[in-house]
């Protein structure tokens, strides 16, 4: 009997998750920021918890917190909050890249994120604020390598990474005010979560119940 509220502890963080993020895609879809202040910064937390319910990796769990970070600084408008939030998320990447280990990706894979990258940039490159096109360049760099890395580990993380890059772009183009499609923050975020529950379940998949 006493081991059952623990063995049930994932399985409610999970479900808490997914009601967080049901809660934001509507506050977004809606344009209800109190319920995006609400609901974004507990998205992250919520499934850094699952995974340490789990016994998962602890770099993981740094990887969702940083990205937590960058939630978190994404909702304020202050000077240097979106380089700060870019900044969180470029270390979640490096804990995903560290995850990844050395196992070994498809050649054609890494020639198709990195044309899609060179291009990105190319097309989006004079509408970035000049502050920002080194910072975005670096960081592009280091989240395509992220995206196509985490094919090695199987399809689930392998299309978590490709999100995340979707994600991201769709945010570059917003902010070097190129054409966006309808609704872009709602699939900016819908994008999102997707690959942060994507890349999640493809590591914890890969490494059941390890402790780093």
């Amino acid at each position: 009997m006493s081991g059952r509220p623990a063995h049930r502890l994932p399985g409610a963080l999970l479900a808490a998750f997914a009601v967080a993020a049901l809660a934001e895609l509507v506050s977004v879809a809606v344009d209800a920021r109190t319920g995006q202040l609400l609901a974004k910064p507990l998205l992250m937390p919520l499934l850094a918890a699952y995974v340490a319910a789990r016994g998962g990796p602890r770099l993981l769990v740094a990887a969702l917190l940083l990205g937590w970070g960058g939630d978190v600084f994404l909702l304020s408008s202050a000077d240097g909050a979106f380089l700060a939030g870019m900044g969180c998320f470029a270390a979640g990447h490096l804990c995903y890249l560290v995850l990844f280990g050395r196992r070994r990706t498809r050649a054609g894979l890494a020639f198709g994120y990195g044309l899609a990258l060179v291009v990105a940039l190319a097309l989006l490159w004079s509408g970035l604020p000049a502050e920002l096109r080194v910072p975005v360049a670096v960081y592009s760099l280091l989240l395509a390598a992220m995206a196509c890395r985490a094919s090695a580990l199987g399809p689930l993380a392998g299309a978590g990474g490709a999100l995340f890059l979707l994600s991201d772009t769709l945010i570059a183009t917003g902010v070097a005010e190129a054409p966006q499609p309808p609704a872009a923050d709602l699939w900016i975020m819908l994008t999102y979560i997707a690959a942060q529950a994507l890349l999640t379940a493809g590591i914890l998949r890969s490494r059941p119940r390890t402790h780093d």
